[in-house]
């Protein structure tokens, strides 16, 4: 009964205010940066030039937003992206510890 147990949220304590990393923050911070520029730049009386104007900063906000399962969607993306490009063929390795070899 001697035994140690890892709590559920050890990994949170890696991250900036428990959810990011300082790579997606300063992605996150670019793309704030560039909407804000964009804004200043753009004339917004058009819908077209404010949608266009907004698109960084929310693409980068969806990209970092937590979700379940998965640190965020970023990384989500990246598990799906390797799960359907990388070989799906598995080779059956069997419960032997020599692989059916008979080594003695």
């Amino acid at each position: 009964m001697n035994g140690f147990l890892i709590p559920a949220n050890s990994k949170k304590s890696l991250y900036i205010f428990g959810l990011f990393t300082t790579n997606e923050l300063i992605m996150f911070a670019a793309g704030v940066g560039l909407t804000l520029i964009f804004l200043i730049a753009f004339p917004l009386n058009n819908i077209w030039f404010s949608i266009l104007a907004l698109m960084p900063g929310l693409i980068t906000g969806l990209l970092v937003l937590p979700v379940p399962h998965y640190h965020n969607v970023m990384t989500f993306l990246k598990e799906m992206y390797l799960f359907y490009t990388e070989r799906q063929k598995f080779v059956w390795k069997g419960w032997c510890f020599l692989d059916g070899s008979d080594k003695e």
